[in-house]
């Protein structure tokens, strides 16, 4: 199973961008959907991400502009990205986990690129 990421690009500071990811095949009983990214030279860090229950989980630096939902019924999950600014750029990876038997597995999108200018 493979996940789908869209809707990076290059953007201007301050505008805004709608991440989306679903997986190529159903996924069933995902406990968590989430976003990480990883940055030029950097490690990958966690972004946002929200349970089954719709609790969420953000990063400090991005509390307040970014904004992840999921869609149970279609198995996808979204970032909406707003006020962006030129140090978020990264590639973003989207993640899906699920615990089978006592085993946790995560899947992982391919990453789409993020660019924000100043």
């Amino acid at each position: 199973v493979q996940l789908q990421a869209s809707g990076g690009g290059l953007v201007q500071a301050g505008a805004s961008l709608r991440l989306s990811c679903a997986p190529s095949t159903t996924i069933f009983s995902i406990n968590t959907m989430g976003w990480y990214r990883q940055a030029p030279g950097k490690q990958r860090e966690l972004v946002a991400t929200i349970t089954i229950g719709r609790g969420t989980n953000y990063a400090d630096s991005v509390k307040g502009r970014f904004t992840v939902s999921r869609d149970n019924a279609e198995n996808t999950v979204y970032l909406q990205m707003t006020s962006l600014k030129p140090e978020d750029t990264a590639v973003y990876y989207c993640n899906m986990r699920r615990m089978i038997r006592g085993t946790w597995y995560d899947y992982w999108g391919q990453g789409t690129l993020v660019t924000v200018s100043s």
